[in-house]
């Protein structure tokens, strides 16, 4: 066997590009805290630029997903499973599409945020993002986990991290219910569709913390195998 053959075995780790990708991931969910202030504000204009920006983010996360998926290794020494490595990609990615449709729908209809329900929404967005935060937290120890054999106090410390993840979904859910109860108050001083519309953008918001946690879930099982 040749020198080159044998060198190819052994596949560069995918580890870092995903790492790279949660990283931008969560970046573009974080536009949407700007994103609805402008909402709020009815600063259209504005809105609308921090929606490219969410677009810009998300056409980015999906380059480098064309990217890992392009050059992902299947040398028989790659460091974790190659399915492991694209069903996190694919979890990762379906954040950044959550956000870049979060913000398209409300664009579209320039639908408003009833001022009585701001403060709570807004914290429940802040809560759903600390989901994706922790997901790129957990992600980011995979480096240190291939470099510990996926043993020892770095698998705790993952194990702990994803316990929080839960944690913080299960907060979203509670939040979650208690904002479309407030939203049930609201109806009859809104247009029906617009409450519709609203219904679906705070469940949405919602499924970026379902997403998250799922991440970190299948992390999760990366490490008990």
């Amino acid at each position: 066997m040749s020198g080159n053959t044998i060198l190819g075995l052994f596949a560069k780790s995918p580890i870092k590009p995903l790492e790279e990708h949660i990283n931008v991931v969560h970046e573009c969910c974080e536009g949407l805290v700007p994103f609805f202030e402008a909402v709020l504000n009815k600063d259209w204009k504005t809105a609308a630029k921090r929606r490219r920006d969410i677009s810009n983010l998300e056409k980015e996360a999906d380059r480098m997903k064309r990217e890992i998926r392009l050059n992902l290794p299947g040398g028989i020494f790659m460091p974790v499973e190659r399915s492991d490595v694209l069903e996190l990609l694919t979890h990762q990615d379906r954040i950044a599409n959550k956000a870049k449709d979060i913000s398209g729908r409300m664009l579209g209809r320039k639908m408003e945020l009833p001022p009585k329900l701001a403060e709570m929404f807004m914290t429940y967005l802040a809560r759903c993002l600390d989901a994706t935060g922790k997901a790129k937290e957990v992600i980011n120890e995979l480096e240190d986990l291939l470099e510990t054999g996926f043993k020892g106090r770095e698998v705790d410390l993952v194990k702990k991290m994803v316990h929080e993840l839960d944690i913080i979904e299960d907060d979203t859910d509670a939040q979650q219910i208690k904002i479309r109860r407030k939203l049930q108050k609201l109806e009859k001083k809104l247009d029906p569709i617009d409450a519709m519309f609203l219904y679906f953008i705070i469940e949405a918001i919602g499924e970026l913390a379902d997403q998250a946690q799922r991440v970190g879930a299948r992390l999760e099982l990366m490490i008990y195998r």
